[in-house]
Order: structure tokens, then C-alpha cells, then sequence
């Protein structure tokens, strides 16, 4: 058979506790399929797209072009064509953290040794092209129940405020208003509305950052998910109403992420299962394999 390259097998302790999620798991999901619709939760990507402020933009950059290809007499096919067959590629210049992405294991560190899920350490494990332990190229296909959690419709508003909780109590009720259950191997997205501003930058700056907090993780830790996602950029409420003792400012993050292997989608479009109604679905996103990465941007579907 094909050799295995050996690099791109995850040690123990690069994949979060999806990795022992059964193949059942897998059929099951499949079978939810009944009518074969599919729904994004993704919004395109552009270049000055609203991002979070901490990230660098996103541009989209034109580097070969039909014109330029003749102009510069380039091979392999140059001005000599007779077809006048060009083509055109692009850069990308951006994070793997622009628009709908999941964040690698190796995202957040946290404490004296900046260490991350599953034994990663800066010291040890970060390379000039990123980390080597726990990077987006360790990440894992997603193909399991989604449960979609609608904050805003059971509130009766249209999106939440900034920096609004979403506590564990809360979850449960719309879980039961809504008649879902929230199961293990489950990837649970919670929407607060903020995609529903999209893309009006100072619309969406009035109304950022809500999202579940310390409870609300611990609920989802304790239901077994392994994934979870929101509409916003920092997945969890900022700033945090309960940073603990050691004052994190982003203590959902570490519990999840860092200490539990759960991994977190950020800025998913949930605006059309609001509409839909639809609180049940397969779901299923695909993470590009790029070493050193620390997220992968996906465009995730729900399919029913």
C-alpha cells in the first residue's frame, strides 16, 4: 500500500476527543440525509472583510493574468497559442482565521511554559512555520450530528447585544423549547444574530462579542460534543463575566480548546437555519491539511 508520511500521522494528544468517536457515529449521521438539501454556514470571503481587530486582513491578490502572461512573453505558453488559452491564479494573504474557520488545537496556549492541548509546549513545539504539534494539519474530517442552538429566536429579539451571556440553564431551555437533545459525539452551534449585521462593519462593532460563557462550555464539556461553534468572532461572550482567580480573559477558550481538546468554529453563518428552522441536521466540514496552521478556514454544511 501507499506509504504512510510519517509527519502527517498525529501523535497522541494532537486530536481532541473526536478521535475516538465511532464509525456508527459516521453512518448515523449519514442517515439523518433524507432529502439531500444543503445549507451553508459560511458568508464569502473578500478582501477587506470584517475580521476580528487582532487579525491581519484579508486580501485576495491577483499574481497571473491572461494580459500578463502575453505582456511578459511567459512560458509555458506565452504569447505562442493559438487558442488564446490563459489563465488566471491568485495569493491569498490572510489567516487562516478569516470568515467560517476552525481553530487547530495549537491556536491558544496559556501559563509560564505557553502550552497547548495535548502536551504541546512553545518551547518544544513552535517552529518558524508555525507549530509542529496540535496544527491545523493534525485536524480531522467532521461528519457527525449538528444541533443547532437558536439564542436570539427563543429570546425573542433579533440578535443579541454586546457582550450578553449565554449560560448553561439557558442552552437547556431552547434545547428543550426547541425539541432537541444535545448527545455525545454532537457538534453544537449557537447563534446570537451577529451574522445577521454582516458584512456592516459598525453595525456588527455595536453588537459584538456575546456568546456562551464558563457555564454554558461546561455544559457542552459535560454533554460530550466534540465541536462547538457561534456566529461571532471570539466564539465565547467578551469580555468575560467570570475570568476566575487567575483573571483570563477568555477562560471558555482554555477550558475548551487548551485543557479539553473541543474544537471551536468562529464566525459561522447561522442566519439561514434560523430562518429554516432547522435544529438537527448532518454536519459536515472538511479542515484544510496545512502544517503550521493554527485554524483552518471551512465552509461547513448542515444537510438534511
Amino acid at each position: 500500500g501507499a506509504m504512510v508520511r510519517p509527519e502527517e500521522m498525529p501523535q497522541p494528544g494532537e486530536v481532541g476527543p473526536i478521535r475516538d468517536m465511532p464509525t456508527e457515529q459516521v453512518v448515523k449521521a449519514a442517515s439523518m440525509i433524507k432529502q439531500g438539501k444543503m445549507i451553508s454556514l459560511a458568508a464569502s470571503r473578500f478582501t477587506g472583510m470584517p475580521l476580528f481587530p487582532g487579525h491581519p486582513p484579508f486580501q485576495v491578490i491577483n499574481a497571473v493574468s491572461p494580459r500578463g502572461i502575453v505582456a511578459d512573453g511567459r512560458q509555458p505558453w506565452g504569447p505562442i497559442n493559438d487558442a488564446n488559452l490563459g489563465y488566471m491564479a491568485e495569493y491569498l494573504m490572510c489567516t487562516s482565521h478569516s470568515g467560517a474557520h476552525i481553530d487547530g488545537l495549537a491556536h491558544m496556549t496559556i501559563g509560564e511554559d505557553m502550552h497547548w492541548y495535548g502536551g504541546g509546549q512553545a518551547d518544544k513545539h513552535l517552529g518558524d512555520h508555525g507549530p509542529i504539534f496540535g496544527d491545523a494539519a493534525k485536524m480531522p474530517p467532521f461528519f457527525t450530528r449538528g444541533v443547532f442552538l437558536d439564542v436570539p429566536a427563543y429570546r425573542g429579539v433579533p440578535h443579541l447585544q454586546t457582550g450578553e451571556p449565554v449560560d448553561a440553564a439557558e442552552l437547556e431551555d431552547i434545547a428543550k423549547a426547541q425539541g432537541v437533545e444535545v448527545r455525545q459525539w454532537d457538534v453544537v452551534v449557537i447563534r446570537t444574530g451577529y451574522m445577521s449585521l454582516w458584512p456592516d462593519y459598525d453595525a456588527m462593532m455595536a453588537n459584538k462579542t456575546a456568546g456562551p460563557d464558563i457555564s454554558a462550555a461546561d455544559w457542552l464539556l459535560r454533554k460530550g460534543v466534540v465541536a462547538t461553534g457561534t456566529d461571532t468572532e471570539t466564539y465565547e461572550v467578551q469580555p468575560a463575566p467570570d475570568p476566575g482567580p487567575e483573571g483570563n480573559p477568555q477562560p471558555v477558550h482554555k477550558h475548551l480548546l487548551i485543557d479539553n481538546g473541543i474544537y471551536l468554529m468562529e464566525s459561522l453563518d447561522l442566519e439561514e437555519l434560523s430562518k429554516e428552522k432547522l435544529y438537527e441536521f448532518a454536519f459536515i466540514a472538511l479542515p484544510l491539511k496545512i502544517r503550521g496552521a493554527t485554524a483552518s478556514m471551512v465552509d461547513p454544511v448542515a444537510a438534511i
